[in-house]
């Protein structure tokens, strides 16, 4: 069925609801493939007796007895040569503002991902394309020499794998995130990497190279310590423990960890707020954050999905402690807002982690604001031809 695009979240919504299922596919976060809000033509499914529409939308199967039961799906990595690689921001609820993903899309598949609507720019869904779809910027090293090499540009800490984790499955292969990484530390760049992977701990001789002249952060989320949760909630994320570890490792190494209890969810990883808080001091961590459920745009309804398809009795206790935080409505966008929400619930999150935190010695200010940026040494580039490269790499070429 063709309608006209719509023009109001609330439309989109209408639209994106309609196609949402609540059937689970082992291995990925979302229910199905929802369409994006920029596509022009909507479709809108309903039931004419023939087919079974809600299979066909879950991209699922049947097994031996005719039951429902979901397809393998494929991931897809498309490399892509980028234009820009540095993302400028004035948030003022994010202590940095230089922002690097070498990925777009993100395997992991965590079902509350803010980032997932921005898939909706390629003419591609949000839903399980946004996490078998993955677009890997093979030129993002070339473009960081380039940026950093500008004599306009003014150093402050990047903060790598913000939309998209850095060390997602696909990085363990094309060593993006090394190579950014290691640009970085030659040239004495400070960074604060975010991630839910353990593979981070392959890159321990760059960032304790790094955290020994203060240039180096890393934040691990840890959204909840019950492994089945986690498993649905992101699927090919690190298990809860495995994260432990890796913050253990980290902080042997001598490189700061703050643990991110991201998001709260009411009634399905909130009550585990004090315990991952315990957790992660247990394992070295030095400081603590945390940010409540965001909705934005299609993760509404994917969510929604979600719920309905893991945690069907508490579905709508979940939503509606989900809209006393945010005024009402799924989601609240504004500044100040939109990581904490407002009420009396969400005032009681914060006590909470407050009391937590400071119980175990994580309530101090974030490290990031500690790193040093006095130490950079901007690129050399020179010009051969209509390349540049660094005064290193044409060095290098001299010699053949």
């Amino acid at each position: 069925m063709r309608n006209k695009p719509p023009k109001t979240l609330e439309h989109a919504l209408h639209f994106h609801d309609s196609l949402a299922s609540s059937i689970p596919i082992k291995g990925r976060g979302a229910t199905g493939n929802i369409q994006g809000r920029y596509e022009v033509d909507q479709r809108e499914s309903f039931d004419d007796g023939w087919t079974d529409n809600t299979r066909e939308i879950a991209s699922i199967g049947e097994d031996d007895e005719g039951e429902a039961t979901p397809k393998k799906l494929r991931t897809i990595v498309t490399e892509e040569r980028a234009k820009s690689i540095l993302n400028n921001h004035n948030s003022p609820d994010l202590p940095f503002s230089v922002t690097l993903n070498p990925y777009r899309g993100c395997e992991h598949g965590c079902i509350y991902c803010f980032a997932r609507p921005t898939h909706s720019y390629l003419g591609l869904s949000p839903g399980l394309d946004f996490e078998s779809r993955i677009f890997a910027k093979i030129n993002a090293p070339e473009l960081l020499t380039q940026a950093l090499a500008q004599s306009s540009y003014r150093v402050e800490p990047i903060a790598l794998g913000v939309n998209t984790d850095a060390y997602q499955p696909c990085e363990r292969e094309l060593g993006l995130t090394r190579r950014l990484l290691q640009i970085l530390h030659d040239y004495e760049h400070p960074v604060a990497l975010i991630t839910k992977s353990s593979l981070i701990e392959r890159d321990i001789d760059l960032l304790a190279a790094m955290a020994a002249k203060r240039q180096a952060v890393v934040a691990i989320t840890i959204t909840t310590l019950d492994p089945v949760i986690a498993r649905t909630l992101e699927p090919r994320a690190a298990a809860p423990a495995r994260r432990l570890r890796t913050i253990r490792t980290l902080t042997d190494a001598g490189i700061p960890v703050r643990v991110s209890v991201a998001p709260m969810i009411p009634f399905i990883t909130e009550p585990d707020l004090e315990r991952v808080i315990e957790a992660a001091a247990e394992a070295g961590a030095v400081n603590a954050g945390y940010i409540v459920l965001r909705l934005p745009w299609e993760v509404a309804p994917l969510f929604k999905s979600w719920l309905e398809a893991h945690f069907p009795e508490r579905a709508q206790r979940v939503m509606n402690r989900v809209r006393e935080m945010r005024g009402g409505a799924d989601y609240d966008a504004r500044f100040g807002a939109r990581m904490r929400g407002e009420g009396v619930w969400a005032d009681l999150i914060r006590q909470r982690f407050e009391k937590a935190a400071a119980r175990v010695g994580l309530l101090q200010r974030s490290s990031f604001a500690n790193l040093d940026v006095s130490r950079f040494k901007p690129p050399l580039l020179v010009s051969r031809g209509d390349e540049k490269k660094t005064k290193n790499d044409a060095s290098q070429l001299s010699l053949f």
